[in-house]
């Protein structure tokens, strides 16, 4: 039964594996959240998402007739945490069986991508981060049955103007070093793999999951502290930089001797926002952020558009986003992203410009992914 049980176990991950790679390396999600308070007083949405869960229309004061779109998933604003965790759970898997995973949330200021990565509380309201670590430690406890040990280590950093700054350096050591914080770098290792010098890392405990989930509140009570938010005329807390959870995986067989190395990187990026609506312009700071966060986002598209034309030199390294992300995004991993909607009028021209570059994005094809897994025996 054993031996049964462990064939199965590898039919399951190589046909899972199969479905991904068919549904395409680089999948995009489309979530649009419900109305706030102080979205004004009118109610009448300007995106309508259609019965197939996979296309909407969304109307442009600019244009007499709405425009279509159609991606891997769309989400309406009726959809819970649990419904939209359900929809990417297959994908985080992808990392415990030895892949490098890129889920990045993408959208302008005020369309809910903090909420979708990180959510609030303990219940209902968590978002993909806790969800993905939780389901996570408990496939890692399932497998110790199967012969199976892995160490889970997180990090988690913000890029703030073009400088990675750890928001866990707090932590390090059981010490406050927050205060003379080393200067951190990306560096390539002999391998050719992209990681960040001198960052944090925090081992997580996979022998319990209840005693991960509490470390994982911690760390993340930390990082919010520890990240750049401040007020515009669009969200009383609008982030000013892009953060990047990342979880490094490690297991081993004792029986086949098999060893794999998976990553999850889950990216809540800063909003694209225009200087007129953010109230940005009148404040130098603000102004230098918003310029920051919109090259940034620029130079994602830019490197989107070299892998979907296929180009010679894709250029990763014009921003410190790109050059993080590079491994995922160069055909060693796999890659879904989140754009998130603002269902308000006064939005539907920043929304058309965030499906459009989603558009671009779901014609990427990577080619196959690289699996991590070597045997000692």
């Amino acid at each position: 039964m054993e031996v049964q049980l462990l064939s199965g176990e590898a039919l399951r991950r190589q046909m899972h594996n199969r479905i991904q790679e068919l549904r395409g390396n680089i999948r995009v999600f489309v979530r649009t959240r419900p109305f706030l308070p102080n979205d004004g007083a009118s109610t009448a949405s300007a995106i309508d998402v259609l019965p197939d869960g996979e296309a909407l229309s969304i109307l442009d004061t600019r244009s007499p007739t709405p425009y279509e779109f159609k991606f891997d998933k769309v989400f309406p604003p009726s959809s819970g945490q649990d419904t939209v965790f359900q929809e990417v759970a297959d994908f985080v898997q992808s990392a415990l069986d030895g892949y490098h995973v890129c889920l990045f949330s993408y959208g302008q200021t005020g369309s809910g991508k903090t909420h979708t990565m990180q959510g609030s509380g303990n219940g209902a309201m968590r978002g993909i981060i806790p969800r993905a670590v939780e389901q996570i430690l408990q496939q890692a406890q399932v497998m110790q049955s199967q012969k199976w040990n892995f160490t889970v280590s997180a990090s988690f950093l913000e890029i703030y103007n073009e400088d990675l700054k750890d928001l866990l350096v707090s932590m390090k050591g059981g010490k406050e070093t927050s205060t003379n914080p080393p200067k951190l770098s990306i560096k390539r290792s002999r391998e050719g793999k992209s990681f960040v010098d001198g960052l944090s890392e925090v081992m997580i405990d996979t022998r319990e999951p209840a005693t991960g989930m509490h470390q994982l509140e911690a760390l993340m009570g930390v990082a919010a502290r520890s990240r750049s938010v401040a007020s515009t005329k669009m969200n009383s807390q609008s982030s000013r930089s892009h953060s990047v959870f990342m979880l490094n995986l490690h297991g081993y067989n004792e029986e086949t001797g098999a060893e794999v190395s998976g990553a999850l990187n889950l990216c809540d990026l800063a909003g694209s926002e225009r200087l007129d609506r953010s109230g940005a312009s009148s404040d130098a700071k603000r102004l230098r952020e918003t310029q920051a966060i919109n090259k940034s986002l620029s130079c994602l598209g830019d490197v989107f558009n070299a892998l979907a034309t296929g180009a010679s030199h894709v250029p990763y390294r014009n921003s410190k986003l790109t050059y993080l992300l590079q491994d995922c995004l160069s055909g060693d991993g796999k890659a879904l992203m989140f754009v998130n909607l603002s269902p308000t009028t006064a939005s539907s021209n920043e929304s058309l410009c965030s499906l459009r570059f989603a558009q671009r994005v779901n014609q990427v094809e990577l080619g196959k992914p690289t699996k991590h897994i070597q045997y000692n025996r």
